[in-house]
């Protein structure tokens, strides 16, 4: 702490002169006091008409101070209150929230757990997210794993316990709830994953804690693409594709929406980095949309199916395969699978082993959607058409996306 002193001059006195008086016969200094008392007259009407001038205008102001209705009231508020200044930032945070926050829900769980005392239910939380009027819920997987009963709560405290799970994908952390008999509930606005910016601004909002109803976080996106292997309840499941965002996602936050600045979802809050701090992952929405769309249309959860085997292009795989590109799918046979399903969409499209994948419906296989992602885009029965690249050229096949597990 630095302590300010206050360290005052002490001018010397000064010291008292008597005037001069002309002596005889000296008359040139006449002339120089003459014109001084004239300078001085002039200086003093200045001084006086400035002065005047200024208590005018205080005067005016005071005037308004003291006398027009709230005056006071209004000059204290904005002075004094610093919680009334709103930044740009606070206000795009503020307007993200209350878009928004009536379509984020509290999900809590009940299941069965068998110790060798007996029999215990359990308690369980998460958030999700609303995505149709009539009740349609997307969340994690994980939050409502083994559940035996799922309810969930809105943001005015409306509480829902005729709540169905009506499945998950078989390939990522999402699951899809419905809310039985609703209506005229909030939706969130889905936004496009695929053209974000690592170091763009976003917002989480979500159950945190299991207590904390709508906690918002705000930060950005600070990085794409990530590989994490997330502790499942049949064991560790490895998901993909994944955003980092140093946006603080903490237990109960599962499910919640990571956010654009236009109130847009772009992503599933889904994990934390345990031994770090300001490291949390999510989802891109756009690996949601294929299946959303057969939820919306009639409460199925359908996954589209390539059929391929792969390796994600990295620079350092690149160079030990000694591949041509950095990014992409590497079709590889690996593990006692083959490289292309027997059968499967990619087969009869012609996708051979060692064929490099670089596009998907003209969308690069790169580092912010790799090829799982963005098939998961697209529903089954949807046509498709893949960029390839085959000794040394680039062809282009159609296939037409099967039903995956059929």
């Amino acid at each position: 702490m630095t302590e300010m002193q206050n360290n005052q001059q002490q001018l010397p006195p000064m010291g008292e002169s008597s005037p001069q008086q002309p002596q005889a016969g000296n008359t040139m200094n006449a002339t120089p006091h003459k014109k001084n008392n004239q300078v001085a007259l002039w200086v003093g009407a200045a001084v006086l008409v400035v002065f005047c001038m200024i208590a005018g205008f205080g005067g005016a102001g005071l005037y308004t101070l003291l006398f027009r209705p709230g005056a006071m009231t209004q000059h204290q508020k904005v002075a004094g209150d610093g919680n009334a200044i709103v930044t740009p930032g606070e206000e795009d945070v503020a307007s993200i929230v209350e878009k928004v926050a009536p379509s984020v829900v509290s999900i809590v769980t009940k299941s069965q757990a068998q110790p060798y005392s007996g029999a215990l239910e359990l308690e369980g939380a998460g958030t999700g997210m609303i995505v149709s009027q009539d009740g349609y819920v997307l969340t994690n997987k994980h939050v409502v794993d083994g559940a035996s009963m799922v309810g969930v709560v809105l943001t005015n405290g409306t509480s829902y316990n005729n709540v169905k799970v009506l499945g998950v994908d078989p390939l990522n952390d999402v699951a899809f709830l419905k809310i039985e008999g609703a209506t005229n509930l909030p939706a969130v606005e889905m936004g496009d994953s695929s053209t974000i910016r690592v170091g763009q601004k976003v917002v989480a909002i979500g159950n945190s804690l299991g207590q904390y109803q709508n906690t918002v976080t705000s930060g950005i996106i600070s990085g794409v693409g990530r590989p994490v292997a997330a502790q499942a309840e049949n064991g560790v499941e490895t998901l993909t594709d994944l955003i980092q965002t140093d946006a603080a996602i903490n237990p109960g936050n599962s499910g919640g929406p990571l956010l654009n600045v236009k109130g847009q979802v772009i992503g599933i809050n889904t994990a934390i980095a345990q031994d770090a701090q300001g490291i949390g992952f999510a989802i891109p929405i756009n690996a949601t949309k294929g299946i959303l769309k057969g939820v919306l249309h009639d409460g199925t959860v359908k996954r589209a199916y390539l059929g391929v085997n792969f390796i994600a292009i990295t620079p350092d795989v690149a160079v030990h395969y000694s591949l041509p590109v950095k990014t992409g799918a590497y079709v590889l046979a690996s593990g006692g699978r083959p490289a292309v399903a027997g059968g499967s969409p990619a087969a009869k499209a012609g996708v051979q082993d060692k064929d490099i994948i670089v596009k998907v419906g003209g969308v690069d296989v790169g580092d912010k959607a790799g090829l799982s992602s963005l098939i998961a885009e697209y529903a089954p029965g949807d046509t498709i058409q893949l960029s390839i690249l085959r000794a040394g050229k680039t062809i282009v096949v159609t296939a037409t996306l099967a039903l995956y597990g059929s």
